[in-house]
């Protein structure tokens, strides 16, 4: 997910431009990257299930946290991944920029997921799903909006 612009050669962005407008290519990058993070996560928690034993008493909201999760992960890393790729040393600052984002996640998510094994009531995690609800949609618009200026140069 990290490397979806990074990883790519500077004629497949030429190809790009010229093909789709920016707000298409960042929308089509996150939902990629949504699809294939949620993907790997329910695989995880398939397998997990299967060969050891199902800790999670509420299934829905640990579903609801992985989704979320994914589409936060997905979106921030796709912003910041266009963001350090026009950069000369990209790997580096991929990591720096990312960095703040990807806690605020993952201490969310954290949260709601011990909520989830634990059985805690679900009002109990309605404030970490609404954080991460709200990054993702400030991640979301901060994409669609500056991705169009990050792309021209």
């Amino acid at each position: 997910m990290a490397k979806s612009f990074i990883g790519e050669k500077k004629g497949v962005f030429i190809y790009l431009y010229t093909v789709a407008s920016p707000q298409q290519i960042i929308i089509s990058k996150i939902i990629y990257n949504t699809l294939l993070c949620w993907l790997i996560s329910v695989a995880g928690y398939m397998l997990f299930s299967v060969f050891i034993f199902n800790p999670v008493q509420d299934s829905v909201v640990f579903m609801a946290v992985l989704l979320l999760a994914s589409i936060g992960f997905s979106t921030s890393l796709s912003l910041i991944s266009g963001i350090a790729s026009k950069a000369n040393n990209s790997n580096v600052l991929m990591a720096v920029l990312s960095f703040p984002v990807v806690i605020s996640i993952l201490l969310m998510a954290v949260r709601a997921t011990k909520n989830a094994l634990d059985g805690i009531d679900r009002a109990a995690s309605t404030d970490e799903l609404l954080n991460l609800l709200a990054i993702n949609c400030i991640a979301g618009a901060l994409g669609y909006i500056l991705f169009p200026y990050i792309w021209r140069s």
